[in-house]
């Protein structure tokens, strides 16, 4: 190596530790979670003020069904 690659290779910032790279990942990834997170809990909590409504059924015929000779 001559001292043009000697000088320049003491300059460079040294390789962090990939334990520390590791534990900035995590952390990120525990922030985006949290964050989904409270985005669930907003939309659970819009839910849960609205009330609860029978649900929709299909309207009853004018005429009772026929009687058929299974029914006898």
């Amino acid at each position: 190596m001559d001292d043009r690659e000697a000088g320049s290779a003491g300059d460079a910032e040294p390789a962090p530790d990939l334990s520390e790279v590791a534990a900035q990942c995590a952390a990120a990834d525990l922030l985006d979670f949290a964050a989904q997170l409270a985005g669930l809990a907003e939309d659970l909590k819009a839910l849960a003020a609205k009330p609860i409504g029978p649900t929709p059924t299909l309207a009853e015929p004018d005429h009772p069904p026929e009687a058929t000779s299974s029914d006898l």
